[in-house]
């Protein structure tokens, strides 16, 4: 209980965290430049300079059928976290454009604009990825899809429904320019969102042939306390039978492992790999 607790506690802090990142990218780098990346927001940054509604009011407008479908495909928990994340992203452009701090644009340049509030927004958007919620638009249109299409990620069918979304947002304002930095602007949102979900927790996977594997597999236990699973092997060409170890290290333990290796058997065979997500004792729990 104590640790569902915990967790519960953890999923509203980094619910939070990513808002606010959202929040400050829009107030910062795009809205000021106009650089629409797709997207409920992308959409509300345009209209706000078109008829003047504000982006907090399109954003919750618009949102409201994503709402109903999200609950319906994704689960009422789900659908609880997107409420709050697009109820809160709302909340935070409103209270942090009056912040005379944050409310003044961080650059003019829009190239500038398109690359830093695409690494803001992105990593926001991550961090809610990372828990299950979304500020709702196209990133709930994205977990959404990514229940159909799990072999893609949420980051990246996101892309494809806001690339729709880019090109009504560069006629909406009648500039080319603006669907190109958006364009730009979306590409680093992506990327830096899949970062966030995928590659910041990402292990190293050895699996190593030897002759001494009992040895190495001792030192590996004894000194980095990481379990060591010993797979049967034979070598075709001479036909001789051989152990395989395999090992999954965090990344600050890569080096340690091979100077194992390299001392006990300079001659070992050692591959390595690089897996995004582990679960199980002494990595993440399987929740």
């Amino acid at each position: 209980m104590n640790r569902k607790i915990i967790d519960k506690i953890g999923e509203a802090v980094v619910i939070n965290v990513g808002i606010i990142l959202i929040a400050l990218g829009l107030i910062w780098f795009l809205e000021p430049n106009t650089i629409a990346p797709g997207g409920v927001t992308g959409l509300a940054i345009v209209i706000e300079r078109l008829i003047g509604v504000p982006i907090y009011l399109t954003n919750l407008m618009i949102n409201i059928p994503l709402f109903i479908l999200g609950i319906i495909v994704l689960g009422k928990g789900a659908g609880a976290k997107t409420a709050y994340g697009t109820l809160g992203l709302s909340f935070f452009l409103v209270v942090l454009a009056k912040v005379e701090f944050t409310h003044v644009p961080a650059t003019e340049d829009p190239l500038l604009a398109s690359i830093f509030g695409g690494v803001v927004v992105g990593i926001g958007i991550g961090l809610l990825f990372k828990v299950g919620g979304s500020t709702g638009g196209t990133d709930l249109a994205g977990a959404i899809l990514n229940k159909f299409f799990p072999s893609l990620s949420a980051a990246k069918l996101m892309m494809l429904v806001d690339i729709c979304v880019i090109a009504l947002a560069g006629v909406a304002s009648g500039k080319i320019e603006t669907a190109l930095y958006s364009s730009v602007c979306l590409y680093i949102m992506v990327k830096s969102a899949d970062f966030i979900v995928e590659d910041l927790n990402y292990s190293k996977s050895f699996y190593i042939i030897s002759r001494r594997s009992e040895e190495i597999s001792k030192r590996i236990i004894d000194e980095l306390e990481r379990g060591v699973t010993a797979l049967q092997g034979k070598g075709m060409y001479s036909g001789e039978k051989k152990d395989v170890l395999m090992c999954v290290v965090n990344r600050a333990q890569v080096q340690k492992v091979k100077a194992i290796v390299r001392e006990i058997d300079p001659e070992a065979f050692v591959m390595l790999n690089t897996t995004h997500e582990v679960l199980g004792e002494g990595f993440q729990h399987n929740k």
